[in-house]
């Protein structure tokens, strides 16, 4: 395996670097996203050219749950069609972005709370690929993933995360990719195609988001089953809520929250995406 100071002497140039590389949540949405020229990709794309060009990009998704910590660790990790009844278009996608197990190793030995185990196997699932794609299409920079343990609650995930700060002035790209509102029971079918739809506790719980964001309130939005009946509706599972723990956790002390992509889709999700730094 490739030894720890390899990653070391990668990213040598960007240890001090004073500001630290920008941190995204991305609201990812529909696989079919990876594919399509619409605004929400277009977004990601910009968003990509707008800021320096990674080392190495980190990816926490709401797709890779795990029982205990894992990160990717191989070379060349697979693209992964975790997903059903779409086009074949979709599932001939490759993104053959390389991995970095040297990074992989750096992020092991940064996190003392548990045990990060280096993962041979899993690779990019949906909620990596369909998003970076569009924002490194030539899939030259390393792309890794860090799972979450599906056993712990979103106070456990922000402690974790805050262990993975020192990537960021190493000059690797974090992103969260999930949903803040991501009810697919309750999706209205017949309105996917209608812009900016919303049920009335998806627009309240959108807005209370990125209020509870903006103010800096994490400790609401950890604690959210508290915020009342339309926040359970929003998140009915954590899994795509997690990711936007994640991302709190590792916003700079002086960064202030910038949104884009917020939209509603089909009543029940929202592609609300933040950028820090």
């Amino acid at each position: 395996m490739t030894s720890l100071s390899a990653f070391n002497k990668f990213t040598d140039t960007l240890q001090e670097q004073d500001q630290l590389m920008p941190l995204l949540f991305v609201g990812h949405g529909s696989p079919m996203n990876g594919i399509e020229n619409n605004p929400f990709s277009r977004k990601w794309s910009e968003m990509a050219k707008s800021m320096p060009v990674p080392k190495a990009v980190l990816v926490i998704s709401a797709h890779w749950l795990t029982k205990g910590t894992k990160v990717t660790a191989m070379d060349f990790p697979k693209t992964i069609h975790d997903f059903g009844g779409f086009p074949d278009e979709l599932f001939k996608v490759q993104y053959p972005a390389p991995g970095n197990p040297a990074l992989a190793e750096e992020t092991v030995s940064m996190v003392s709370s548990t045990h990060v185990g280096l993962d041979h196997d899993w690779g990019l699932d949906h909620g990596a690929w369909t998003v970076v794609r569009h924002m490194y299409p030539e899939a030259n920079i390393p792309v890794l993933q860090f799972s979450i343990d599906y056993t712990k609650d979103a106070a456990y995930h922000f402690a974790l995360a805050k262990e993975l700060y020192a990537l960021r002035k190493k000059g690797v790209l974090i992103i969260g990719s999930g949903n803040m509102v991501h009810n697919l029971r309750m999706v209205a079918w017949d309105k996917l195609n209608a812009e900016n739809y919303g049920y009335d506790w998806a627009i309240q719980m959108n807005n209370k988001f990125k209020e509870l964001i903006s103010n800096e309130s994490f400790d609401k939005l950890i604690k959210y089953q508290a915020l009342g009946p339309e926040a359970m509706l929003a998140i009915p599972t954590p899994d795509h809520y997690w990711p936007l723990i994640y991302t709190l956790a590792l916003k700079g002390p002086k960064e202030e929250a910038e949104f884009f992509n917020d939209k509603l889709v089909g009543g029940s999700l929202t592609m609300t995406s933040v950028r820090w730094g």
